[in-house]
């Protein structure tokens, strides 16, 4: 019997001929991902490291990106701690505050190759998955212990087959597809497994595809992961990456599924996953004239080049509704600058927008554009629990930047398909 991604990844790099659901592997990770977070992690291992060391330097990728630039003197020190630690073990892929979201900078730095495991202290780090990288999280705690051994154990998961078929109408986005996906099998409906994208997949572009995959551990996917295909090896060419230099991996046709479902994307309408979860999901046709007062487009989900253009095309000579603020994070320093250069950030600032530096902050309310209580969200990101954004007692919805551009417009949610023009 055929063999799925997931099977065949964790096969070849276990080094064993077959492996199947439930059996647990043990893998060198071709990298392990941390954040701000690296202090801590170090800091629980502070005796072993003088001992033995970092146990492969090659494999750490350290991106500051929660917090930045620093917000307290507590922040700072936890930036100067990650500094000292890449110094002092030789730690090659590190990169300073200012960089970028560390999921968007991973893969602009051409370190998330079709075939590797990628392993992060990050919850998102299922990302990668966009180009055919079997990639998790993990908690701080096997991080730290991933730093000094180099290896680390994986249990085998199941695998759910989702297959894509049709495709997008005008104003729809491949956030309206996962939020739709989500809001159907429930965010448990994927619970330690890994999910196949199958059928109209060249329909879909690479930051379609870092969307959809980026939200997986929001349906509970151990990983969520497309086919490499000649737009991922045209997009890692870009990258300056060869095709030798990676193997990618993909399902038999006669592998076994734990389920198998299929999405029409013409039937996908703009969505919006109201509070506190993000299976929460609604047509936004239904629930339309809610009012905001703050509206955010950014994070690891859609903080990309294509995301700010298709908002700087909707507000184009048009201004956001009055008393209320529309907040703009570009997810790397390489995005901000391309839309500096494509004129998408003046567009953007002049309709009404405040732009911030690539980073994290806002998503998780940990620095800028925190909300007051009472307050509502309509925004980008991937998460609405309460307190999400620094305030118990405020809103957050869940929408496309399509839905979100238009909303600022009005002060309201709005369909997108109305674009910008009730």
């Amino acid at each position: 019997m055929g063999k799925t991604f997931a099977e065949k990844v964790l096969a070849i790099k276990s080094g064993q001929s077959e492996v199947v659901p439930g059996q647990i592997v043990i893998v060198q990770p071709d990298h392990l991902l941390t954040h701000d977070n690296t202090a801590a992690i170090v800091g629980k291992i502070g005796g072993d490291l003088e001992e033995y060391g970092v146990a492969r330097p090659e494999m750490p990728v350290i991106i500051l990106d929660h917090v930045v630039p620093a917000a307290s003197e507590k922040t700072a020190q936890n930036h100067k701690t990650t500094r000292e630690f890449v110094a002092k073990h030789n730690i090659p892929n590190f990169f300073d505050v200012g960089t970028g979201i560390c999921h968007q900078v991973l893969v602009e730095k051409g370190l998330a190759l079709p075939g590797s495991i990628i392993v992060g202290s990050d919850s998102h780090t299922c990302s990668y998955g966009a180009l055919g990288v079997f990639s998790t999280g993990i908690d701080r705690t096997e991080a730290a212990a991933l730093l000094l051994r180099g290896e680390t154990w994986l249990r085998v998961p199941e695998t759910i087959k989702i297959t894509l078929k049709g495709k997008l109408n005008p104003m729809v986005s491949a956030k309206d597809i996962i939020l739709s996906i989500i809001g159907d099998i429930r965010a448990d409906g994927a619970g330690y497994c890994a999910v196949e994208f199958h059928g109209n997949i060249e329909s879909l572009s690479i930051d379609d595809r870092l969307t959809i995959a980026n939200m997986g551990v929001e349906m509970g996917a151990k990983v969520a992961v497309f086919p490499v295909d000649q737009k991922a090896r045209d997009y890692l060419s870009s990258l300056g990456i060869e095709e030798s230099a990676y193997q990618a991996v993909w399902a038999d046709e006669d592998a076994s599924y734990l389920k198998e479902l299929v999405f029409d994307l013409g039937d996908i309408e703009p969505v919006v996953a109201f509070p506190h979860t993000v299976d929460n999901v609604k047509p936004v046709s239904t629930a339309e004239g809610l009012e905001f007062q703050q509206f955010f487009l950014g994070t690891c989900t859609n903080g990309r080049l294509s995301d700010f253009e298709i908002a700087a095309e909707i507000l184009d000579g048009k201004k956001i509704a009055g008393g209320v603020r529309l907040i703009i994070l570009p997810a790397s320093k390489e995005i901000f600058e391309a839309a500096l250069e494509k004129d998408i950030i003046t567009k953007l600032s002049r309709a009404g927008a405040m732009i911030l530096p690539p980073g994290c902050g806002p998503c998780l309310g940990a620095h800028q554009g925190a909300l007051a209580p009472g307050e509502k969200c309509l925004s980008t990101a991937n998460r609405n629990f309460k307190g999400r954004m620094g305030c118990k007692e405020a809103e957050i919805y869940l929408s496309s930047p399509q839905t979100v551009a238009v909303s600022a417009i009005y002060g309201k949610l709005t369909d997108p398909r109305k674009g910008g023009n009730q």
